[in-house]
C-alpha cells in the first residue's frame, strides 16, 4: 500500500514536473522531509531537481524574517523585559519562573490564533477585579493590591516583551506567526512565481489558515490533506473535527475538491490491544513483539517519552538498528542527575574550624558511584578510602590527598565551589571532560552526547545569564537550574530510512508503517487529558477562539487513528494498573475501536502477565561439591570457631558464604555507630585496663584506679576503631556516653565482688586457644578454636568469661538437656561450652565455670552456663569432664552434618 508521502511525491511530480524549482512542499515536520525525498526518488521517471522542501515552522520563520528563540533563552529575556517595566521591586528570577512559563504559553497561544492581546489580558483583570468588588477600600491589604497589578500589567508584559524581541530580530513561535501572517501581501507579491504545496496537515491555528487560504485564493498554494473517509462522514468522531470544520468554512472548497479523502482505515488489519502491568511490562512486550515481527517498516510510537530508555534496554539483539527521533525530558537523563548530585554536593558543604570545608559523605559517593564518574581516575580509591575510614563528613582537601595525583574529572568536580559564575564554568568543563570519554562509534555512547549536549546548552544559557547578574549566588544557581531543566528536552536524530523507528506521538505526523506498536494508552497519558497549564479561564478561550482540551483531544485523536490508517498490523499496549504514578484507566481510543469495530479488522484482547513460578523463590540450595569439601577439610585443620558453627545453625547458606567462599560483609561508612563496633571498643577498653594486672591478685585500690582512666582510654579506642567518623554529636556522642557507662557499670561490678571476698586472678585476656577433636564420627581431625575474653581465676575456680554488648538474660544459659543444644535459642551455650571444652586440657583439673557479662544487663552480673536436671531439680553450674564429653558429642552430630556430602547447604527461612 501507497503511503501518504508516496502519494504526495506522485502528485508533486505529475502537476508541478516542468516548474519543481519553483515549488515549495510544506510538510508538518522536520523528520518528513527525508522520507519525502525517498518518495521522491521512487516517483521519478528520470532525473529531475528536486523541489524546495521545508517544515512549516521553518516556513513561516522564513516569511517572518526572525528566528526563533527557545524557551530557556525566552524566559530570560522575559525577567529583563520584567525588571524594568515592573512598578514594585521586582521578584527573584527563581519565583518568577514560576508564573512566567505558563504566561508566555498564554501570549504564544493569543498570537498564533491573533487575537488582540490587550483585549484578552485586559478581560483577565477584570474578571480578578470583580472577584474582589464587594471590599471595602479598609479590606483592601497591600498583597491584594499587588496582585490586582499584576494583572493589570500583563497587557504592558506582552507589549514590550514583543517590542523588545521584535528589534532583536527574535521570536517565540506565536509571534513570528504574526508576524508572518503581517508580512503575508508583500510575501504573495514577492513570490507570485512560486507554487507552493502544504501537505499532510490537520489542526491549524489561526495564522495558519490565514496563510494556507490567502496563498490558495491567490493562486500560488494547493493543499493536501491526509485523511479518510471514515472520520469526515461522522460528525461525532474527533478525529474529523478539523477537517470538517475546514470543509464548511472555508470559502476555497465551495468552488474546488477538497483534497483527499481516502478510504483505508476500513481495508483489512489486524489489531492486538495487550494489557500489561507497570511501565516495565510494556517495554517488555515491545521487545517480544520486534523480536517475532522483526523491524521492517516498524514503527514505535511512545504514548509516554519516559519509557524511551526502558524501551531501548528491551530492544533484542536481532533489531539491526534504531531510529530515534523524539524529544526526552531534559531532568530525566543521567547526565542532568548528576549535575544535580553535584548542587547537592556543594551546596550541602559546610565549613568547620580546623577541617575547611568538608563535605557529606554520602553525596561524596553518590558522585563517584555515578556511572559516568565510576571508571575515571581515582574515583575507586576515594570511596575505598571513605569506606576504610569511617568518613561521614569528608574534608575537601582529603579527597586529593586519597587520590594522589588526580586526573582532570575528578578535580573538576572536587574544586570548591565559590560564586555562580564559576560554578557555571566549572559545570561546563566537567561535561566537555565527559564527553572525551565517550566513543562516538558506540550506541550507548551516542545517547549520553545527547543528553551531554541538552545538559550542556541549558548551563551555557545559565552562564551568559550569571554573567550579567553575579551577584547571585549559588543556592540561586541550583533553584535557576532546577527551573529550567523543565523546559530542555534532550533531541535525538538519527537516520531514519533504515533499522526500527522510535518516535513520540507528534513525530509520526505524514509518516505510515505498516506496523505500528503503540504504548502507554492509558487516560492522561494518551490522550493528555484536560490539564488546563494557562492563565485564561476555559470560557474565555470558548468565546476568543482559543483551543480548549476538546481540541487538543481531537489532535491525539487524528493521530491515533492516523496511525492505523495504513497500517497492516497494529499492538496497542496500555497499563493495566489504575493506581500509582504510572497508572490510569484504559485509553477511551481503545474503548472506541471496540465499541465501533470495523468488519474487515480482526481485533483481540489479551491481557500480558509475566509468566511467574509457583513459588515466589524458594530456600537456596548449595551441593557439596569435591571442592567445596576440601574447603571444608581446611578450614577444619586451621579450626572452626565457636562463631562458625553458631552461624551453620542459624542458617547454613550464611557459613557458606562466610566461611566456604571467604565473603565477608561490604565495607561501609557506619554514620551511626553499629554494636558490632561498639561491642569491639568495650572489649579493648577492658582488655588495655587490665593487660597490665595479669597473674596479679586484684585489689579494690587497682579496680578503683582504672576509673579515671575510662574516659581517656574510650576515646582512644573510638579512634582506633571508628577511624575518622565523627563521635562529637548527634547518636554517636551518644554511643560514646554509653560505652563509658558500661565500663564504668562493668568496673562497679568488680568492685561488688571484691568487697564480697572474692580472691580475682585474671589469667588472660582476649588470647586465642584451640583443641583437636578425633572422633570415629568424624572423617579427619577437627580444630576447634576461638578467642576468649578473659580467663581468671575466682576463690579457685577457673572461670571463662564471654562480654556480651546485647542483652543476654540468665535463661539463655540454662540447658536442659543436651539433646536440645543444636537449636539456635542456645547459640550462648555452644560459644562459652566451646571455650572450656578448648581450655580443659590446660586447666590441669581445676574446676572450670564458663559464662556470659551482658552490659545490656549488668544487674545480673555474671551468667554461667547451667545444667538443669528436670527429674532431681538440681542445677550443675560448673563444666565437668561429663558436661564436656556429653558436649562434644552433640559437637560431633553437628559437625558430621557439616562434612556431610550429602547434605547440601540450605537455607533457613
Amino acid at each position: 500500500m501507497a503511503t501518504f508521502l508516496d502519494q504526495l511525491a506522485g502528485y508533486v511530480v505529475e502537476h508541478y514536473g516542468n516548474q519543481l524549482t519553483q515549488t515549495v512542499v510544506v510538510l508538518p515536520s522536520r523528520r518528513a522531509r527525508v522520507f519525502f525525498v525517498e518518495a521522491l526518488k521512487r516517483n521519478a521517471q528520470q532525473t529531475l531537481f528536486s523541489p524546495q522542501i521545508i517544515s512549516i515552522e521553518d516556513f513561516v520563520s522564513e516569511m517572518s524574517g526572525l528566528r526563533t528563540v527557545d524557551n530557556i533563552e525566552l524566559l530570560f529575556e522575559f525577567y529583563d523585559v520584567y525588571c524594568k517595566h515592573h512598578g514594585t521591586p521586582p521578584q527573584k528570577f527563581e519565583y518568577f519562573a514560576h508564573w512566567a512559563v505558563t504566561i508566555l504559553q498564554d501570549f504564544n497561544e493569543i498570537d498564533r490564533y491573533l487575537l488582540k492581546a490587550k483585549a484578552i489580558l485586559t478581560y483577565l483583570k477584570d474578571i480578578e477585579v470583580l472577584k474582589r468588588w464587594g471590599l471595602e477600600p479598609g479590606q483592601t491589604t497591600q498583597l491584594i493590591a499587588n496582585y490586582l497589578q499584576f494583572w493589570e500589567l500583563l497587557p504592558d508584559y506582552y507589549d514590550k516583551l514583543y517590542e523588545h524581541l521584535l528589534k532583536t530580530g527574535r521570536g517565540y513561535q506565536g509571534m513570528i506567526y504574526r508576524e508572518a501572517v503581517k508580512k503575508l501581501p508583500i510575501f504573495c507579491e514577492a513570490n507570485a512565481h512560486r507554487k507552493f504545496v502544504f501537505g499532510g496537515f490537520n489542526a491549524l491555528n489561526k495564522a495558519e489558515e490565514e496563510i494556507f487560504q490567502t496563498l490558495v485564493v491567490k493562486g500560488l498554494g494547493d493543499i493536501i490533506w491526509d485523511f479518510d473517509e471514515a472520520f469526515l462522514k461522522n460528525d461525532h468522531h474527533d478525529a474529523g473535527l478539523f477537517l470538517r470544520r475546514y470543509k464548511k468554512e472555508w470559502p476555497i472548497y465551495r468552488s474546488q475538491p477538497f483534497k483527499w479523502v481516502d478510504r483505508l482505515f476500513e481495508t483489512p488489519k489486524d489489531i492486538k490491544i495487550i494489557g500489561t502491568p507497570k511501565t516495565v511490562g510494556q517495554a517488555r512486550i515491545v521487545g517480544e513483539i520486534l523480536e517475532r515481527e522483526g523491524a521492517t517498516n516498524t514503527a514505535v510510537i511512545l504514548g509516554d517519552e519516559n519509557l524511551l530508555l526502558p524501551v531501548l534496554h528491551s530492544l533484542p539483539d536481532s533489531v539491526p538498528g534504531v531510529n530515534i527521533t523524539m524529544g526526552y525530558p531534559a531532568k530525566n537523563n543521567p547526565v542532568q542527575i548528576l549535575i544535580n548530585r553535584l548542587f547537592r554536593l556543594h551546596t550541602g558543604a559546610v565549613k568547620r574550624s580546623g577541617s575547611g570545608y568538608v563535605m557529606y559523605y554520602k553525596d561524596v559517593l553518590e558522585v563517584l558511584t555515578h556511572p559516568l564518574v565510576a571508571s575515571s581516575r581515582g574515583a575507586r580509591a576515594v570511596v575505598d578510602q571513605i569506606r576504610a575510614r569511617n568518613y561521614t563528613f569528608v574534608p575537601q582537601a582529603k579527597l586529593f590527598e586519597f587520590v594522589g595525583e588526580s586526573g582532570a574529572l575528578f578535580t573538576l568536580l572536587f574544586t570548591k565551589w565559590t560564586d555562580s559564575s564559576s560554578v557555571c564554568e566549572l559545570l561546563l568543563s566537567i561535561l566537555l571532560e565527559l564527553k572525551k570519554g565517550l566513543q562516538k562509534d558506540s550506541d550507548d555512547d551516542r545517547i549520553v552526547l545527547a543528553f551531554l549536549f541538552a545538559v550542556y546548552k541549558t548551563v551555557n544559557k545559565l552562564a551568559t545569564y550569571f554573567e550579567a547578574h553575579p551577584d547571585e549566588s549559588v543556592e540561586t544557581l541550583y533553584s535557576l537550574y532546577k527551573q529550567i531543566i523543565d523546559l530542555a528536552e534532550v533531541s535525538f536524530e538519527g537516520e531514519p530510512l533504515t533499522g526500527i523507528q522510535v518516535m513520540g506521538v507528534l513525530e509520526s505526523r505524514t509518516l505510515d508503517f505498516d506496523t505500528v506498536i503503540v504504548t502507554s494508552l492509558n487516560e492522561g497519558t494518551f490522550p493528555a487529558g484536560k490539564s488546563h497549564n494557562s492563565f485564561i479561564p476555559h470560557d474565555v478561550k470558548r468565546e476568543y477562539g482559543l483551543p480548549t482540551f476538546k481540541e487538543k483531544d481531537a489532535i491525539y485523536t487524528y493521530h491515533f487513528y492516523h496511525l492505523l490508517q495504513r497500517a497492516k498490523k497494529a499492538y496497542l499496549i496500555y497499563n493495566t494498573e489504575s493506581e500509582g504514578l504510572d497508572g490510569g484507566e484504559k485509553s477511551r481510543f481503545l474503548t472506541q475501536l471496540e465499541v465501533e469495530p470495523m468488519p474487515a479488522h480482526n481485533l483481540s484482547n489479551e491481557i500480558y502477565n509475566a509468566v511467574l513460578p509457583s513459588e515466589a523463590s524458594g530456600p537456596m540450595r548449595v551441593p557439596k561439591t569435591p571442592q567445596v569439601m576440601d574447603r571444608l577439610k581446611e578450614i577444619a585443620q586451621k579450626g572452626f570457631s565457636p562463631s562458625s558453627l553458631t552461624a551453620y545453625l542459624r542458617n547454613p547458606i550464611v557459613f557458606y558464604k562466610q566461611r566456604i567462599l571467604g565473603i565477608s560483609d561490604a565495607d561501609e561508612v557506619e554514620e551511626s555507630i553499629g554494636l558490632n563496633t561498639l561491642g569491639t571498643i568495650i572489649h579493648n577498653v577492658l582488655e588495655t585496663l587490665y593487660r597490665p594486672f595479669i597473674g596479679v591478685s586484684l585489689t579494690r585500690e587497682i579496680v578503683e584506679g582504672f576509673r579515671s582512666q575510662v574516659d581517656d582510654v574510650v576515646l582512644e579506642k573510638f579512634r582506633h576503631e571508628y577511624k575518622d567518623g565523627d563521635f562529637n554529636r548527634g547518636r554517636n556522642l551518644l554511643a560514646f556516653e554509653v560505652a563509658k557507662r558500661n565500663v564504668q557499670n562493668f568496673i562497679t561490678l568488680e568492685l561488688d565482688g571484691l568487697s564480697n571476698g572474692d580472691e580475682v586472678v585474671i589469667l588472660s585476656l582476649e588470647d586465642s586457644f584451640s583443641r583437636n577433636i578425633e572422633h570415629p564420627g568424624l572423617p579427619f581431625p577437627v580444630t576447634l578454636a576461638g578467642k576468649i575474653d578473659r580467663l581468671e581465676l575466682r576463690n579457685g575456680i577457673l572461670r571463662i568469661l564471654d562480654y556480651k554488648t546485647g542483652k543476654v538474660e540468665p535463661k539463655d544459659m540454662v540447658l536442659k538437656s543436651f539433646d536440645d543444644m543444636l537449636d539456635i535459642k542456645f547459640e550462648k551455650v555452644i560459644q562459652v561450652l566451646a571455650y572450656a571444652y578448648m581450655y580443659e586440657p590446660q586447666a590441669n583439673g581445676k574446676p572450670i565455670e564458663a559464662g556470659i557479662i551482658s552490659f545490656k544487663n549488668m544487674k545480673d552480673g555474671f551468667m554461667p552456663f547451667t545444667l538443669k536436671d528436670e527429674l532431681s531439680k538440681q542445677s550443675v553450674i560448673l563444666v565437668s569432664p561429663d558436661v564436656l564429653e556429653a558436649y562434644c558429642a552433640e559437637l560431633v552430630k553437628l559437625l558430621s552434618i557439616i562434612f556431610d556430602q550429602e547434605i547440601p547447604f540450605e537455607e533457613t527461612v
